[in-house]
């Protein structure tokens, strides 16, 4: 087991709701074990610039209930090369900086993994609002996201029900539909439109046809931004020249990443970060801690980056030649779960959206 005198803490990538609460978890695990506590501001960028101070228990009092990430974020191109690697590596070493737990997505976790290959043993926590790690059920920041999309459809429902309108929606999630298909079937959305899923427009054109015939007066379609800039401007034109229903688009974008997170958020985000730092004091790196079946577990990063292009059909020739057969059928297995748990929410929005 190695022994850690000081460990350091950042955020990377795209903010989330619930990244403040990660953060004082790690904090406060690692003080009440004797380690001391550095704060990495501005990512990699931050750990390259030295841009670090010490975290007391009082550093991070009252910040569980704050969106954002108070470690602020970045993304660092530099820290992709090998002298802005050896540059971190460097800081590292003048700061006495042992490990190090990084909070964010798929980048900050090869960042993890280049800092573990040379020597600074490492743990990602998933930190995206998009939820679109495939070896965790649930990412820090993807509870809020939805809420806030929720609260935002309802206000715009309001003002198509006055003026019998169709709202298209664009919301964010980069290439995963998640946040689209789950805040779809909790507005009683028309459709929820994904490019993981097969869309028809013909059938959504009669779709509301047919629910105006039957006496109602607005509709919601909500658009996954992974069917790309202009998809939701295009569609909104063409269902109002085909159905004759007045139709806007909006397009919510970087208001579903802010806000206060949600009690789920921050107790995930807890549960995250104290698994975190066990983890990395019992000897384990270069890991992503996940939510399974409401289980914390931690499994290698490599493992996790291969399961997602596997989930997403992005795998190369030769992907899965270090990995053993229980290994590739676990992936596989995970990767059925995930499809088979998509298709039944589709299943659920299809059979209520009328």
């Amino acid at each position: 087991m190695k022994q850690f005198k000081r460990i350091g803490v950042l955020t990377s990538g795209g903010d989330a709701p619930g990244m403040n609460a990660a953060i004082r978890a790690v904090t406060r695990e690692a003080l009440l074990r004797g380690v001391e506590v550095m704060g990495i501001y501005r990512g990699y960028s931050g750990l390259i610039d030295g841009d670090i101070k010490p975290f007391s228990v009082r550093d991070v009092s009252n910040i569980i209930n704050h969106g954002g990430s108070m470690l602020y974020s970045d993304r660092c191109p530099e820290f992709k090369t090998e002298e802005g690697m050896q540059k971190a590596i460097a800081t590292c070493r003048k700061f006495g900086i042992d490990g190090i737990v990084a909070i964010g997505g798929d980048g900050t976790f090869r960042g993890a993994t280049d800092l573990t290959l040379r020597g600074v043993p490492c743990v990602g926590i998933p930190g995206m609002i998009d939820n679109d790690i495939s070896s965790t059920d649930n990412t820090i920041g993807f509870d809020t996201a939805m809420n806030t999309v929720l609260e935002m459809v309802d206000r715009l429902r309001d003002t198509c029900e006055s003026h019998s309108r169709c709202a298209v929606v664009e919301v964010m999630g980069r290439n995963a539909g998640d946040i689209a298909l789950q805040t779809g079937i909790t507005t009683g959305a028309t459709a929820a439109i994904i490019q993981e899923l097969p869309f028809d427009e013909g059938a959504l054109i009669e779709k509301i046809k047919k629910s105006r015939e039957l006496g109602k007066h607005n509709f919601i379609v909500l658009v996954s931004e992974g069917m790309g800039h202009d998809f939701g401007p295009a569609l909104t034109e063409r269902i109002e020249a085909a159905t004759g229903v007045e139709s806007r688009f909006a397009r919510l974008a970087h208001v579903v990443r802010g806000g206060h997170p949600t009690q789920r958020d921050r107790l995930m985000a807890s549960r995250m970060g104290k698994f975190a730092v066990e983890e990395l004091f019992n000897g384990r790196s270069n890991i992503v801690i996940c939510e399974r079946d409401n289980r914390i577990l931690s499994c290698d990063i490599g493992f996790a980056l291969t399961l997602d292009r596997m989930y997403k059909g992005k795998l190369k020739d030769g992907d899965l030649d270090k990995y053993t057969a229980t290994e590739i059928a676990e992936m596989t297995a995970l990767v059925e779960k995930r499809k088979a748990a998509l298709a039944s929410l589709a299943e659920v929005a299809a059979a209520l959206s009328l």
